[in-house]
């Protein structure tokens, strides 16, 4: 517990951190970059196309039709650029989420080995393809569990558990893995894993509710359409400091149980019998044995 808690307020106080902040603001820099050069390029075709396809004879024609009695002449050309606008945005967040994904972790668990675990060992037990595979797999399963427990979610305290279960061990396969892929070798990440599996979990699973934030802010931006240009940006912000607070707090807590598991080992020096240095070789040849030494002088009378 005590490292569970320690993990938490360092992954806290790193969000802080200039590199951090600006990598929670990579997506929004990634997004603006790709708004402007898609915009250059194709919005002028993108609203053309969007405006034929609403102007095309069938049931929306009515609906214009009806729209210019009302004194609302050519609405295809405000509708247009809101349909592009709708259709593209979920993309370029897509795309910079994923990026992000990909940069952040590695940067996040340098940033906390070069501060707190400069002399740890870098013994490279995970490559990218295997993280990747480690990933794929996970996910594989996760999604496998959640199909199967479908039915149990008809009961209703199952319903707040399972979900949350499983996305909160799926993190923690992935987070953990990722957060010891350079440092830990293969046998020490499996050890981890089953020594610290309720803990990584438990971390697994908060995050998987802190995830659930951005959310509200996502709902708020359909509701409020006034405003979607601002709690949009906003809300991918807030879960990229999420994912930054969640790879951080893996990072503390895992590569500090490596330090510790190390230490462990490191003590418990274990001489084979075969290797032991025999006596005779431990002996001071300068000092003479019991047998060698003159007899006793006798006393004067």
């Amino acid at each position: 517990m005590a490292l569970l808690l320690d993990s938490f307020w360092r992954a806290m106080a790193y969000c802080v951190h200039p590199r951090v902040i600006m990598l929670s603001l990579l997506p929004l820099l990634l997004m603006a970059i790709l708004a402007l050069g898609l915009g250059y390029f194709y919005w002028d075709a993108a609203v053309q196309y969007a405006q034929a396809l609403l102007q095309a004879p069938g049931l929306m024609s009515s609906f214009w039709n009806w729209l210019q009695r009302f004194g609302i002449a050519d609405a295809t050309s405000f509708v247009a650029p809101l349909i592009v606008v709708a259709f593209i945005t979920p993309l370029i967040v897509l795309v910079a989420l994923l990026v992000v994904a990909v940069l952040m972790t590695p940067a996040l668990v340098a940033l906390v080995a070069q501060r707190r675990f400069a002399t740890l060992e870098r013994k490279k037990g995970g490559s990218l393809l295997w993280s990747l595979g480690w990933s794929l797999g996970s996910t594989a399963l996760a999604l496998l569990a959640l199909v199967v427990s479908v039915p149990l979610w008809l009961i209703p305290p199952l319903v707040l558990v399972l979900p949350p279960l499983i996305w909160g061990w799926l993190t923690y396969r992935v987070m953990a893995f990722d957060a010891l892929a350079e440092h830990a070798s293969s046998a020490e990440r499996k050890a981890l894993f089953l020594r610290h599996r309720w803990s990584l979990l438990l971390i697994g699973i908060f995050c998987g509710y802190l995830g659930a934030a951005p959310a509200i802010v996502w709902a708020s931006g359909v509701v409020f359409a006034a405003a979607f240009f601002i709690l949009i940006p906003l809300a991918i912000w807030i879960y990229t400091l999420v994912f930054a607070f969640s790879s951080l707090w893996f990072a503390h807590f895992c590569l500090s149980a490596l330090a510790l598991l190390r230490a462990e080992t490191d003590t418990r020096v274990v001489i084979d019998p075969s290797e032991r240095t025999p006596d005779s070789v431990l002996t001071d040849h300068n000092t003479p044995s019991v047998t060698n030494l003159p007899p006793p002088e006798k006393a004067a009378p």
